[in-house]
Formats: structure tokens, sequence, C-alpha cells
């Protein structure tokens, strides 16, 4: 099979960029595969890819940010999509014209915008699949809107917990489309996994409010307080840089936390420590936290919506703390920076049961969901049948966010009314 992925940026930094790099790389093992970026912004990317993965951009922005049409705003992408300011005309016109002459089997949407092109501009011959990195709550009651018309032209829509997949199988009506949960792989790693005795706690990923590093240097003051000799590494980038670094300074922990810059690939960096963190107020699935599992990490993390849970059991090869709650996560910081034998014991486990998150059992049943899509395209059938039951319980949600949507634009015609 030819298979497509449509990547938003493929040479930024990003879970998503990172969880597309692993899947394609392990899928042209036996399959052609290709990233087709939409968007481009310098020469090469941050990460590293299989030479037999092709690579091509839509629009460079290097010599295209002030064309014509790239100045209009998009028709096609949703207004209410995250990334809505980033498209344009420019990308409506180059996304559907890709579409309409690809040659490959299965084309995969990595994001809820792109999967609008790919469900209603994909040549009838394509098997349509879409991938949801985030979760449906995360989404405004606008854009569940829009993605109940536009999904059911998808044959696949995939999440990465279960939790999630739950939740489109109740709340959206989708006839035909399967929903099913297929978790992010990380591929086995190349280094010896951490032995437990270095003294560094180690986190990772974009320096944004949701992540809450300040609640986890907030937190970590207390173990710098007990254990002067232990470190936290903070490997990112992002607009909190600067806030970070003052909460560092007034904290006095200019000797124990550390904002380490991006670092891509994370592996040589996790091996370094002997605990992972995570502090989010939100993560649709935690690829940090198992990657650092997969070097043989322990994690505390934030038992946030939806995907920690689903990756840490807790007590065995991690720990799982209130979202928001500075002491929670500094107690068990605490506990495992105390206990090396525990410490050591969940490191083994951490090791174990990431290996389900291994590029093996991921890409088999990607593999299956997309050969059933290309048989089920050809064969000119649904993927799944309906459910009655499903149908019924998803009218009620959708009514839910009819109101609200209505709601929200007549609040905004009052403000604008206001003298």
């Amino acid at each position: 099979m030819k298979i497509s992925f449509l990547l938003h940026n493929a040479y930024g930094i990003g879970g998503t960029i990172t969880t597309t790099f692993n899947l394609a790389q392990a899928l042209a093992e036996r399959h052609e595969v290709e990233i087709v970026s939409v968007l481009r912004h310098r020469e090469l990317p941050n990460f590293v890819l299989d030479p037999r993965v092709s690579l091509r951009p839509l629009v460079d922005l290097r010599e295209e940010k002030e064309h014509p049409l790239h100045l209009r705003p998009a028709r096609v992408f949703p207004r209410s999509e995250y990334r809505y300011g980033q498209y344009s005309e420019l990308t409506d016109q180059r996304i559907s014209e890709a579409l309409a002459v690809t040659d490959a089997d299965a084309v995969i949407g990595t994001r809820p915008g792109l999967n609008v092109h790919l469900a209603g501009q994909a040549p009838p011959h394509v098997a349509r699949i879409g991938q949801e990195h985030l979760t449906l709550d995360n989404h405004s009651p606008r854009l569940r809107t829009a993605l109940r018309r536009a999904y059911r032209g998808l044959d696949v829509l995939t999440t990465v917990t279960e939790a999630d997949a739950g939740a489109y199988r109740r709340r959206m009506r989708l006839p035909g489309v399967r929903v099913e949960a297929l978790p992010n792989s990380v591929p086995d790693p190349v280094l010896p996994g951490a032995d437990g005795s270095a003294k560094v706690v180690v986190a990772a990923g974009r320096l944004v409010p949701v992540k809450r590093y300040d609640l986890l240097v907030e937190a970590f003051a207390a173990v710098a307080a007990e254990h002067p000799d232990w470190q936290l590494r903070i490997y990112g980038k992002g607009d909190e840089h600067d806030r970070l670094r003052q909460l560092i300074n007034d904290l006095g922990l200019w000797n124990n936390v550390f904002l380490m810059g991006a670092a891509a690939p994370m592996e040589a960096e996790w091996v370094k420590g002997s605990i992972g963190v995570a502090a989010s107020d939100f993560e649709p699935f935690g690829m940090t936290i198992v990657e650092a599992m997969r070097c043989g990490l322990p994690v505390v993390s934030t038992d946030c919506p939806h995907g920690p849970a689903e990756i840490i059991a807790d007590g065995v090869d991690g720990r799982l703390v209130p979202v928001g709650d500075r002491d929670a996560m500094a107690a068990a910081l605490l506990e495992l920076v105390g206990d090396d034998e525990l410490r050591r014991r969940m490191s083994r486990a951490a090791l174990e049961n990431a290996r389900r998150f291994a590029p093996g059992p991921v890409v088999e049943q990607a593999e299956r969901l997309i050969s059933e899509a290309v048989s089920a395209r050809r064969a000119g059938r649904p993927v799944v049948r309906e459910r009655r039951s499903t149908h019924l319980a998803a009218r009620g949600f959708a009514a839910r966010d009819t109101a609200l949507v209505a709601a929200s634009g007549a609040l905004r015609i009052v403000r604008k009314g206001r003298p």
C-alpha cells in the first residue's frame, strides 16, 4: 500500500510531529510512505526522518509568506480550529490540489482542520483516516459542531486513548465511521536504560501554561530543601521560559532547577535521570511519559484527562497525583527520591509495562485499520454499521453543543452593542 500522512508542519517540534514520524518510519518497512507537510519554515526538519519516508511541503513560508492568497483567510479549514490563523486560501488551494492528485491508497490526517479537508476533498477511491491528538472535550462546541458534519466523510477516526474513543462514540453521530483508540508509539531505545542512581528528575515538553512547569518548580522546592543534591532538568522551549526563569530565581533554586532548552531526540537525556515528571492540567496522551518509561524512569504525573491514567499504573511504575496539587506532587517526588529500592523497582516495572507502546503492537493495529479502510473503500461499503443507541445518545450532545454555539453568538452580539 501507499500511505500518505497530511501534517500541519513537519519542520516544527511537538508530540504530533514526533508520533507521525515514528509511525511513518515503522510503516515504511513494508509500505510506501510519504509525509505531506502543509507548511514549511526552515530547510530541514528538527527530527531526523527515515530516508525511506518521502517528505514534501505544500507552502514554503520562507518564500510564500506574503503570497496574495496566503494573506486571505482560509475558507475550508474550520475557523474554530486552534491553528486557523496559520491557514489561508493558499493552504486551502494547495491541500485540495494535493488530495485531488494523490496516488495513495490511504491518506491520514493528523489534526481536526486537516481531517475536514480530507473528509470532504479526498478522491472516492482513497481511504480516509482521521487522527485526533487532542480530546473531544478540548474542542470548542463550535468546532465539535463542525466536526459532526465533516467527520462523516471519514472511514476511520483514531484517538490516542480509549477514554476519548468512548467519548466520540457516545457524543458524535458518525455513521459508518470506525472510532478506535490507537496509542502513540515510541521506538525501542538504543541506549541502556537508566539505572536509578542519578540524582536527577527530568521533564520535557513545550514551555506553555497548560504544562504547569510553574507548579512543578514550586513542588521541587520541597525536594531541594530536603535533598539539595538532587536536580530538576526541564527540556523544551516556549513562551513560559522567562517567567519560569524568574520563578527559579525567586525561589533560590538556581543550583537545583535548570531550563535545558529543546533536545531532539530526548532519549539521551532521559537516561541521565532517575525519575520522570509531568505536571500538566491537560494531556491528551502523554508522549513524554511513555518516552521516559521506555528509558527506565518511573514517572510522577498529574492524573489529568485522559492519557496518564492509561499509561501509568499508580504505585507500580509511577505515581498519579491530583491536578494542580503542588503538595501532592512534592510528596510523590519525595517518596521516590528518598527510597532507592522503590525507585529501582518502579524503574524495572516502567521498562516492562511501557513495552506495549513499542512500534510493533501499535504499527500492527495501525496496519489493520488502514487495510480494513482501504478494503471497505474499494468495496464501496462503510467500515462499521451504526448502532441505534449511539445515534440516540449523540443527538442529545449535538443539541447541547448547538445551544452553546447559539448562546455564544448571542453574547458576542450583546457585547458588540455595548457603548
